[in-house]
């Protein structure tokens, strides 16, 4: 009961931060499941499962809102699951330390690139939404979609952060598209191929599923009540906490 309560309380806090960031929630997540004692790959799988409900919690209150455009949203499911597939198999495969450095250095380059550009993702300026800009932009998304299935946090900050920089997307609609799309179908293939694999452990996943449900609700509501400013700061902070969780990991 004790190790119940303690995940419902960390998993509550990271997904309501990574509604409100556009990704991260396995800063918190992964990690309080390895301390309770899961292998690595039922750790990761049995995270991945529950950030589909993460997923769905941000789109009950999305959906809502009209944030989502089905055009935009059928790009990003195309360019992105083949590639989350690839990297769920990809993952044993690839030395975790090689991974993990990759990663930080990655995720803690987005915060730093955000925080110098202080008027990034506070409007809407739309681009690159035709030729081969838009063929370029959902090449990138299929390569995330690979680091997706195949790492286990700060995937959905880049795609966040690519649909803000590449795309013109303000960063309030940028998290709504990552955490509808990426926490829904991205994540829910690769947690399906990362299931037939490593295996989940059911007996926390109810527990998971409604702190993601939960979080992903509260998160993406302060996101439209209180702006794209919060956001961008929210986003700042998880990608640099991520960075330096994965720095500390790798080494």
């Amino acid at each position: 009961m004790l190790d119940s309560l303690l995940l419902f309380a960390v998993s509550l806090v990271a997904n309501t931060l990574s509604a409100l960031a556009g990704g991260g929630a396995g800063l918190l997540q992964l990690p309080i499941l390895l301390f309770l004692g899961l292998a690595f790959p039922v750790a990761l799988a049995t995270h991945k499962l529950a950030s589909v409900a993460l997923g769905v919690g941000a789109t009950l209150k999305h959906l809502r809102s009209g944030t989502l455009n089905l055009r935009f949203s059928a790009l990003i499911l195309a360019a992105g699951l083949p590639g989350v597939v690839l990297g769920a198999h990809l993952i044993l495969r690839i030395p975790d330390q090689w991974a993990l450095l990759a990663l930080a250095i990655l995720t803690t380059g987005l915060g730093i690139h955000s925080l110098l550009t202080p008027e990034l993702g506070l409007q809407a300026i739309p681009r690159n939404r035709a030729g081969w800009r838009l063929a370029a932009g959902a090449l990138v998304l299929f390569l995330i979609g690979v680091l997706n299935g195949s790492l286990t946090s700060g995937t959905g900050l880049f795609v966040t952060l690519w649909l803000v920089y590449w795309y013109g997307l303000e960063y309030k609609r940028a998290v709504a598209y990552t955490l509808v799309l990426v926490g829904l179908f991205w994540n829910g293939a690769g947690a399906a191929a990362l299931a037939a694999q490593a295996g989940i452990y059911w007996p926390w996943v109810p527990v998971l599923l409604v702190a993601s449900v939960l979080g992903g609700y509260l998160g993406a509501h302060w996101a439209l009540v209180k702006g794209n400013r919060l956001v961008k700061r929210c986003f700042e902070l998880v990608t640099l906490l991520t960075g330096l969780s994965l720095f500390i990991k790798a080494f």
